[in-house]
């Protein structure tokens, strides 16, 4: 592959190598300047594990996961860490996945016995928070912000304005309104929008057919028409456009107006068919084991294309590698087509640490929490128990020093608490302005470091592959590197690996265009998007995890 770096650069990068040593290099990683820039665009093959190349090496911004692979972890061998992927139901018989979906060596299956005395029936690989014990599933659920709207009503419902105007849960409930109010607003003009394009392209296409009867109007047939005069040509142009955005369209309206059946309706029964108490944390047990995906309706796709990014195989020349094989997958399903639960989520957490989770990996994230307590309690015990989580600060393009987003390491009073949680915004392979993905969230103070997210390659379902793009792919980069670390180096805890994760990053000393950047552009230093300024970098991660062993156990 050629490179089309300056030769000023090249000289003066092999200069700092030759005196750098690569000890140095793991606790003083090098900052990157705009001259590292690959100047041809990626093919779709080189696309496909982008996010595995040495920014030095390949002047492509991923982890440098090949590099450590072929100087670091070449005839080695590690222990096998449990991650566990809080997410929603996942492939366990995917050709890349099978060999590495954690087996509850405890349980004897399908005894309707809790062997093992965890609280939960036959759970052989994982848990279902939303399942029912006659196998019946909750695919959709409300935003957090209309359950925020049902529950304050409800208790505001007689009371003087002046009795609650000051109170913290009357505000949370306007902020849920306000949100409430433009999303479906939004919703509202989107389907008129597509009303109308389904109305104008009936009308074109009767028009037109009175001009060109007895002619079938497909695209193709449209392409060939020889209008004759201005007005037709551009009815015609206009009904192409139409039938060529029509399959979409269907689909469009077709998510819209769920968003108004069920997303946005405040009379939504979201859990009539789990059938708990979801505002009282010891109603317990519910959900049911099967954690797995199937075709049928709310065929889940999201925790595939997660568990992919971090243990796809890598040894079996099928689809995609993952980031290591060192891992078991433990699948804990709790994320509908909507927000998820805080009552799933806390529970969920607390199950991947009693069962032996080391790794915790969320995907997920949303802008209210009604039980904030409940999860950072579950978060709390996992930080006591030695268990690093990473979390996914999600795709808004939003400025998380402005707008909560849950879950997330700080309590009501915006202080942090907690040393084993990291919070991941989404790179691009890109090394200029666009360095950031479009789409991710960023924080100075909220968003601890970035990841590569754009154009993933990984595993769908069906034994397929395909690109994905968000945060939701950076998070699972970072608990692969996490797993790689506590793999190799077992004496290291949650918050020394968070420790590493952060300073051991790639740090990017330019300008990027900050998200969303949809409309107008707006340059801001790269170092002002998270904690620590940086991408993530498994190479020097894992010289800095060698150093940092070492010297623990020199103290002992």
């Amino acid at each position: 592959m050629k490179h089309y770096k300056l030769l000023l650069i090249i000289l003066s990068c092999y200069c700092i190598f030759a005196c750098v040593s690569q000890k140095q290099i793991a606790t003083k990683p090098r900052i990157i300047t705009s001259g590292f820039t690959k100047k041809q665009t990626l093919t779709k093959e080189e696309k496909k594990n982008w996010h595995f190349k040495d920014i030095y090496e390949d002047s492509i911004p991923g982890i440098s996961l090949d590099k450590a692979y072929q100087e670091l972890l070449k005839n080695k061998k590690g222990d096998t860490i449990i991650v566990a992927v809080i997410d929603m139901r996942i492939d366990k018989n995917h050709e890349d996945l099978k060999d590495f979906i954690w087996v509850n060596k405890d349980e004897i299956p399908n005894n309707n016995i809790d062997d093992d005395n965890n609280g939960y029936i036959d759970d052989m690989n994982g848990w279902n928070f939303l399942g029912n014990t006659n196998g019946e599933q909750a695919y959709r659920a409300n935003f957090e912000y209309v359950r925020v709207i049902r529950k304050f009503e409800d208790k505001f419902k007689g009371k003087h304005i002046d009795e609650i105007k000051d109170t913290i849960n009357f505000k949370l409930y306007l902020k849920a309104k306000q949100e409430y109010s433009e999303e479906l607003a939004y919703v509202k003009r989107r389907l008129r929008s597509l009303n109308y394009q389904k109305i104008r392209k009936n009308f074109l296409e009767e028009q037109l057919g009175e001009i060109y009867p007895n002619t079938k109007l497909t695209v193709e047939v449209l392409q060939n028409l020889k209008p004759t005069n201005s007005t037709i040509g551009k009815n015609i142009q206009t009904l192409i456009k139409y039938k060529k955005d029509s399959i979409k369209n269907v689909a469009d309206f077709e998510l819209e107006q769920r968003y108004l059946d069920v997303y946005l309706n405040l009379d939504f029964k979201e859990r009539d068919i789990i059938g708990d108490d979801v505002d009282n944390i010891n109603d317990i047990p519910y959900g049911n084991n099967n954690i797995n995906a199937d075709n049928s309706e709310g065929y889940h796709t999201h925790a595939i294309k997660v568990a992919g990014v971090i243990v796809a195989n890598r040894n079996n020349n099928l689809g995609i590698k993952g980031v290591t094989n060192n891992v078991k997958i433990m699948p804990i399903a709790v994320s509908p087509y909507g927000d998820e639960q805080d009552k799933d989520m806390a529970l969920a957490i607390r199950y991947a640490v009693n069962n032996g989770a080391k790794i915790i990996n969320i995907s997920s994230s949303k802008n209210f929490s009604l039980h904030q307590d409940w999860v950072i309690d579950a978060l709390k015990y996992a930080e006591k128990k030695d268990v690093l989580v990473v979390t996914s600060a999600g795709n808004g393009g939003s400025n998380l020093e402005e707008k909560q987003n849950y879950p997330n390491d700080t309590d009501k009073d915006n202080t942090e608490v907690l040393k084993n949680f990291i919070k991941v915004g989404a790179s691009a392979y890109q090394l200029d302005e666009n360095l950031v993905h479009y789409t991710s969230n960023y924080g100075k103070e909220s968003v601890d470091i970035f990841a590569p997210g754009k154009d993933i390659y990984t595993t769908h379902p069906n034994n397929s592959y395909g690109f994905s793009s968000g945060t939701s792919y950076s998070a699972p980069i970072v608990s692969g590197i996490a797993a790689l670390i506590r793999s190799y180096y077992v004496n290291l805890s949650a918050s020394d690996v968070k420790t590493i994760i952060l300073n051991s990053g790639v740090a990017i000393n330019w300008n990027v265009n900050k998200p969303p950047t949809t409309n107008n552009k707006e340059l801001v230093p790269f170092s002002s998007l998270s904690k620590s300024g940086k991408i993530v970098n498994a190479y020097n991660a894992l010289l800095m995890a060698e150093e940092i062993s070492k010297k623990k156990k020199k103290r002992k």
